[in-house]
């Protein structure tokens, strides 16, 4: 704190900590039994009233909050709510999931690979050159005369 203060704006830094120190809120650490007032409701009071519905009393009992599939029935919310939630995590994510990792190789990437190290194997093995200089007949190769290329730049 004493750095802050000794720093070359030091009017700025009194500002910030004098700003700081006013805007701290200091916590209550009374018993909270004291705070709270109680009502004493008889039991008659506290029934619901016949023209009230069942699922409304028990909604505003417990005080229900809704997750939005449906505000009127508590059951029927939970329940749609469990279902979408066991679709889209467990089927969607979790057997997705699995399933993408495990479908076979569609571009034959790891075959072509395994292929290409038997080849170079077996070509070690005869003596050969890993690719020969002949892989494409010379005969069968077509390329331009110097005419038809004229002053195009040849990269070799």
């Amino acid at each position: 704190m004493s750095s802050l203060v000794r720093m070359s704006n030091a009017p700025l830094v009194r500002n910030l900590v004098n700003h700081s120190l006013r805007s701290v809120r200091l916590i209550s650490s009374s018993q909270k039994n004291r705070d709270a007032a109680t009502l004493d409701i008889s039991k008659k009071a506290a029934a619901p009233s016949s023209s009230a519905t069942a699922s409304s009393s028990v909604g505003a009992s417990r005080n229900w909050v809704s997750y939005g599939f449906d505000r009127h029935d508590e059951a029927h919310d939970r329940s749609v709510t469990n279902a979408s939630f066991f679709f889209t995590v467990t089927l969607c994510l979790v057997l997705g999931t699995a399933y993408w990792a495990y479908i076979p190789d569609p571009q034959l990437q790891d075959w072509a690979q395994r292929e290409a190290y038997l080849e170079l194997r077996r070509r070690e093995a005869a003596g050969l050159e890993p690719i020969s200089k002949d892989f494409i007949d010379p005969a069968q190769i077509v390329l331009p005369s110097d005419e038809e290329l004229g002053n195009t730049e040849i990269v070799i």
